[in-house]
């Protein structure tokens, strides 16, 4: 997605969560289990199969993981790869689904009260339609597959 990995988050694949594990035990369910040992692999294991991402809990960013195919043949076999998408990431902290559609439509009225934080917000040559599937699979090959340490 483009984010900072600054926020907790989970996947649940059937009744589990797989979740962080933190130093001060936030989030500390017995019955949950530490993500951090798990890889995406283990738990979708063929066609079709699936889970659910969310990402920072007070915004509830959800996302359907779907696994298309496996090609075992392919130069990306241990590597996801996005086949395709559209629309930029939205900004950290923006209120989930509801306050991204609201600062989306502020950022088009010059004239509304927030219109400077909004911008300030988005940044510079923010265009909320970028899409770029090489950028996002470029990334997808680090060894951390794109994403910044949490804190």
């Amino acid at each position: 997605m483009g984010w900072e990995n600054m926020h907790l988050h989970q996947f649940m694949k059937d009744t589990t969560f797989y979740t962080m594990k933190t130093a001060d035990g936030f989030d500390d369910d017995p019955y949950d289990v530490d993500s951090s040992k798990i890889k995406i692999s283990g738990l979708l294991k063929k066609a079709k199969d699936k889970m659910v991402y969310t990402y920072d809990f007070g915004d509830s960013w959800q996302h359907d993981i779907i696994l298309e195919k496996i090609d075992p043949e392919g130069d990306n076999k241990n590597t996801p790869l996005c086949l395709t998408g559209k629309n930029n990431c939205p900004p950290e902290d923006c209120g989930g689904v509801w306050g991204y559609a609201n600062m989306l439509a502020v950022a088009n009225n010059p004239g509304h009260e927030e219109y400077e934080m909004v911008s300030g917000w988005f940044g510079e040559g923010f265009d909320p339609e970028y899409f770029d599937k090489e950028e996002i699979n470029k990334r997808l090959k680090t060894k951390d597959f794109g994403c910044f340490p949490f804190f």
